[in-house]
C-alpha cells in the first residue's frame, strides 16, 4: 500500500538523522578528554635529584617550572589586623569635584546674582483729566465782584471765585479771558479755561 510506504520512509529518515544527533552528543562531550595534558616533570625533592635522572639537571627539551613567589599579606587568610596599613588609609583625605554622586544629570548652572539696586527714575506723573467745563462769559456787578457762567452739557453754572461748581470743581481766579478751576478730588494743579464765544 501507499501509505505503509510513506510512512516506513519518514521513520527510516527520522532513525537516520537521531543517529547523527548522537554522535554529534557523544563528540561534544568527549571531544575535551581527547585532547590530554603532557604529564607533568616529576620536581626534585629536597634530598636529591628527581628519580628516573642520573644528575639533578633536567632533561633535554624539558621546561624548567619558576618558583612562585610568596603571597602578599593581602591576599592571605591571616586574621592579625595591620593597625600600620589602617593608620596609613586613615590620613588619606577625599577631595571630590564637589558632584552629587546620586544625581544622574549634569547640575544647573548657577543663577547670576542680580545686580545691586540703582537710582531708580522717578515716574512722571500722569497728566490731569481735563475738566469738562466751558467758560463762555462773565458779568459784573455793582459790588465789584464778578460773576462767571460755566457750562457742562446743557447745565449752566454762575460762581464767583472761591466757589464750587457741581460739586468738585472750584473756582480759583476769574481773569478777563480766562478762568483758572481746579478739580478738588483729584487735586491736581488749577487748569485755565480760555473764553469760548461758541
Amino acid at each position: 500500500m501507499k501509505i505503509g510506504t510513506e510512512n516506513r520512509t519518514k521513520t527510516i529518515i527520522a532513525g537516520v538523522l537521531l543517529i547523527v544527533a548522537v554522535i554529534f552528543v557523544v563528540r561534544a562531550f568527549r571531544g575535551g578528554d581527547e585532547d590530554a595534558s603532557p604529564a607533568p616533570a616529576p620536581a626534585a625533592t629536597a634530598s636529591g635529584p628527581a628519580p628516573g635522572s642520573a644528575s639533578g639537571q633536567a632533561a633535554p627539551g624539558a621546561t624548567r617550572t619558576a618558583r612562585k613567589p610568596p603571597p602578599l599579606l593581602a591576599q592571605t587568610l591571616d586574621p592579625t589586623l595591620r593597625f600600620d596599613l589602617l593608620k596609613s588609609s586613615e590620613e588619606v583625605a577625599y577631595k571630590g569635584t564637589g558632584r552629587d554622586i546620586f544625581r544622574s544629570q549634569a547640575e544647573e548652572p548657577p543663577l547670576p546674582k542680580p545686580l545691586p539696586p540703582g537710582p531708580q527714575p522717578i515716574p512722571a506723573p500722569p497728566p490731569p483729566p481735563p475738566i469738562p467745563l466751558k467758560f463762555y462769559g462773565f458779568a459784573n456787578r455793582i459790588d465789584g465782584n464778578k460773576r462767571i457762567f460755566l457750562s457742562k452739557g446743557e447745565d449752566i453754572f454762575v460762581a464767583k471765585e472761591g466757589d464750587i461748581v457741581d460739586r468738585r470743581y472750584k473756582v480759583v481766579h476769574i481773569g478777563t479771558n480766562s478762568v483758572e478751576v481746579q478739580d478738588v478730588l483729584t487735586n491736581y494743579p488749577p487748569q485755565t479755561l480760555p473764553l469760548s464765544l461758541s
